[in-house]
């Protein structure tokens, strides 16, 4: 139908103009659909709702797709005689279902509002990951709202990574998402494409979901081996998270088309920048190279700037948009560096050929040439596309060697690219400087790295010193980034921005209440800025409990995400920030080249859902952390098995319900001694406070307090680490004479003050309170290169319903009930699947897959 030829009716429509755009033929837009049903007031039929928005016969089968799709995305549904409702006309909430490892869940609202907690009866029905339709029903005694499904919209599980176990004949896979609590039952097939022996690691086809009488069915497709074969985690970890590692055969058939080197073509219209010595600076084992660094003195005096060049690989000039390397670059989002593997964005043709930044060969390159004053200021800067050829591959060890002092360049190249080193090192203490001043915030944290033997498994952990090197290349990445988003937004292109946003005021009323109990105050009233945190931080450096102040101040933050509305990025305390620099291994920085490519030739990049791209980024981002995470749990806790029995010194990290995990010296693994450990008492939790506190004693134990555990368990099913108190006269030390109210400002219950050593340090990506009782924490393995810009502080873990707290016990019943209290902490292994009788009958779980909560 042709638009001249539309009602009135239809042009009514408020969003009339926006679908013109995206579509020849325009439909009525989804606002205005749900706007109409609002009106009639009443259930529609189809036909009802063709009549009234004046459908056209050729636009019936359009009309019932996005009915369709709208009914998915639970912005519609039908009543049981087939008619369409707003779903909050009938008090319904759509939502997507997180599960927990204990057989309930919640229904986390699509429209941000509180959460729903399920029941293990209404968690049968559904799986973790799917979307729902939900009611409220009450609410529980925590005062939470507390819901039953109405109806399944999308199934978000259709393969599972799992374990298989038999019993009596029957099989079933254990799925190793924990959050999965419902086992897979696998029926006998006689011509089975993939048969599984007990105990091995296999992915499962689910081809029945659960229901509220029966258990997901399934069939297995894959064999992946045995639980402990060297690389097994890995390959866990990309099926749990659905890392796609694949690239399909239309982005492999597009890398082959590739040129195998830069010709003469590609550098036309490019500023040809060949006879600069710019210079890579990365880690020992980097093998994807994407920036190149030169300075150089301007002026004379104490007002003599630089001239900063940062040359970024042109990934846009090969992976065009809409292509099959694009796409798959959308759907990874970005690279994954797990221990001894890496997951790439794009092929490795490119990453680590035509766009890694490789000594004494011709690359192409997305420049940002600016000037920098003698304050450290970018007075001045422009972009342009070039080619150069990178003068050496240098490591941060070699550089600092060299500019402390400490070695010596060893030929006559690197003598002659001194000198350009030594201006770049002035420039970054200038620019250091600038931020200094600027306010933003620099938590002191540590990575760690894992070094293996010829088995593929730990040999030791150790950590990572970042050297002045490290800083150096860090300040211009940050200052190419700053000057992109300047760019972009002076010119009004769309894109993605890196957006970090100030802590939300639940999270600053806690952070300032903490605060008070060691005499200390967060300037900036209800909107404290970056530089009130890092005056607070420069003022609690030469205390002894500095790290645990960093550590609760660090946690308040909130996440930094990818969004196209700039509202600038609180740790950094810039007012605009995008990602340039990581072309080859984020896919926001490539959108961002090709903006302002896009921009230097005069044009506006196509109309894009930017919201969208922003959350999938986001997310991705996400999700590599997880996998990098569980990753490195696994070979810790297969690293940690050979020394049960042993005992560690160590600093609380995290403080829960359940318990306190405790970070080990110099071995930098974490571990929980459980609530149960703690001693014969009841043990209160103040998440204020961020510490467990006995009733009866008065014993604490608090974030940043050292102890001295015993390892009893390492398990390698669970990822657990599980501590008890060593019997030191050092761990439990009273206080005396205080109540839970009444804790002085900086009174321990442990002598000790916390350790200054990298093992109490709390990692930007640690989000220990997220994690429910089944998991450890443990910091994620870092990434190439990644500026420390933002905290990742998590949401509170979710609960189940708890029972109204019993009076304390005496003393005497006290020690009656401890025996019993250990006994049910100390997790019994886990048992095999229960014997299946029939598809209505629920299957108990086992033992070990129990919170120890």
């Amino acid at each position: 139908m042709s638009i001249k030829k539309l009602s009135k009716v239809r042009k009514a429509d408020p969003f009339f103009a926006r679908e013109s755009e995206r579509y020849e033929y325009p439909l009525p837009s989804r606002e205005y659909i749900l706007q109409r049903l609002e009106e009639e007031g009443a259930p529609a039929t189809f036909e009802h709702l063709c009549a009234v928005l004046d459908i056209a016969d050729d636009e019936v089968i359009a009309f019932q797709r996005r009915l369709g799709a709208m009914e998915r995305e639970a912005q519609l549904m039908r009543n049981r005689k087939g008619a369409y409702i707003v779903p909050e006309r009938a008090s319904l909430i759509a939502g997507r279902i997180e599960g927990h490892p204990d057989g309930f869940g919640f229904l986390v609202p699509d429209d941000g509002g509180a959460d729903l907690f399920l029941e293990a009866r209404q968690m049968s029905k559904v799986l973790h990951g799917d979307r729902a339709l939900a009611r409220v029903v009450g609410v529980d005694r925590k005062g939470r709202r507390e819901g039953v499904i109405v109806e399944v919209l999308e199934r978000a599980n259709s393969r599972v990574v799992g374990r298989v176990i038999v019993e009596h004949g029957i099989t079933v896979v254990v799925p190793e998402n924990r959050r999965i609590s419902q086992d897979i039952l696998v029926p006998p097939e006689k011509k089975a494409k993939a048969r599984a022996q007990p105990g091995q690691v296999v992915m499962v086809e689910i081809i029945e979901q659960p229901s509220r009488h029966a258990q997901p069915i399934g069939r297995i497709v894959e064999v992946l081996g045995n639980y402990a074969d060297p690389g097994m985690e890995i390959e866990i970890a990309l099926r749990k998270h659905e890392l796609p590692f694949e690239f399909d055969s239309e982005s492999l058939a597009e890398t082959k088309a590739l040129p195998a080197k830069v010709r003469k073509v590609d550098t036309t219209g490019r500023v040809d920048l060949r006879d600069l010595p710019l210079v890579t600076i990365d880690g020992e084992t980097a093998k994807d190279f994407d920036d190149a660094v030169y300075a150089e003195k301007r002026g004379k005096g104490k007002n003599a700037g630089w001239r900063l060049v940062v040359a970024i690989a042109d990934v846009s000039h090969y992976v065009r948009p809409g292509s099959a390397l694009d796409r798959g670059a959308k759907e990874r989002g970005n690279s994954v560096y797990f221990p001894r593997r890496v997951i790439p964005m794009l092929p490795e043709k490119l990453s680590n050929g035509l766009c890694s930044l490789n000594p004494e060969v011709d690359r192409l390159a997305m420049v940002c040439d600016m000037q920098v004053s003698a304050k450290g200021t970018v007075d001045g800067y422009r972009f342009y596309p070039a080619v150069f050829r990178s003068a050496a591959r240098l490591t941060y060890t070699q550089v600092w060697d060299w500019l402390s002092q400490a070695a010596t360049p060893e030929n006559a190249t690197q003598q002659s690219l001194l000198p350009h080193l030594t201006n770049l090192y002035a420039l970054y203490q200038a620019l250091a400087k600038a931020r200094t001043q600027r306010g933003a915030i620099d938590f002191e944290t540590t990575e760690t790295m894992m070094l293996f033997d010829d088995q593929g498994k730990i040999a030791n952990i150790v950590p990572v010193h970042r050297n002045e090197a490290h800083r150096l290349i860090e300040e211009c990445m940050l200052a190419a980034n700053v000057c992109a988003s300047a760019f972009l937004e002076e010119h009004k292109q769309p894109c993605l921005y890196r957006v970090h946003q100030g802590p939300t005021p639940e999270k600053l009323e806690g952070l300032r209440n903490f605060l008070k109990e060691f005499g200390l105050g967060l300037d900036g009233g209800e909107s404290p800025s970056a530089s009130d945190y890092a005056a607070l931080l420069e003022k609690i450096k030469p205390r002894p409990d500095a790290q645990l102040l960093q550590t609760v101040m660090l946690r308040s933050l909130r996440q930094a995400m990818y969004s196209p509305d700039n509202v600038g990025h609180f740790g950094l305390a810039y007012e605009r920030y995008a990602h340039f620099t990581s072309p080859i291994r984020r896919y926001p920085d490539l959108l961002v080249h090709r903006a302002i490519k896009a921009t230097l030739a005069g044009e506006r990049l196509p109309v894009a859902d930017w919201d969208d791209i922003g959350l999938h980024c986001s997310m991705t981002e996400r999700r590599a952390d997880e996998a990098t995470r569980d990753v490195s749990n696994w070979l810790k806790c297969f690293y940690m098995k050979e020394r049960i029995g042993e005992e560690f010194d160590g600093t609380i990290a995290a403080v829960t319900h359940f318990g306190v995990f405790v970070a080990l010296d110099q071995v930098y693994v974490e571990g929980l001694v459980h609530v149960s450990e703690l001693g014969e008492d009841y043990f209160q939790f103040d998440a204020t406070r961020h510490q467990m506190l006995g009733e009866r004693s008065g014993r604490r134990y608090r974030l940043g307090d050292r102890l001295r555990v015993k390892l009893v368990r390492s398990d390698l099913e669970t990822g657990r680490i599980d501590f008890v108190l060593a019997a030191t006269p050092a761990n439990g030390q009273m206080r005396q004479g205080k109540s839970a109210g009444s804790a002085p400002a900086s009174v321990s219950s442990h002598a000790q003050a916390p350790s200054s050593s990298p093992a109490s340090s709390s990692s930007p990506r640690k989000q220990v309170s997220r994690r429910s009782a089944g998991t450890t924490p443990s910091s994620a393995s870092p990434a190439k290169r990644a500026p420390t810009e933002e905290a990742k502080p998590a949401k509170a873990p979710r609960k189940a319903p708890a029972k109204a707290p019993a009076k304390a016990p005496g003393k005497a019943e006290a020690k009656k009930a401890a025996p019993a209290r250990k006994k049910a902490a100390s997790g019994a292994p886990r048992q095999a699947a229960a014997k299946a009788t029939s598809k209505a009958a629920k299957k108990p779980r086992p033992a070990a897959r129990k919170a120890r909560s």
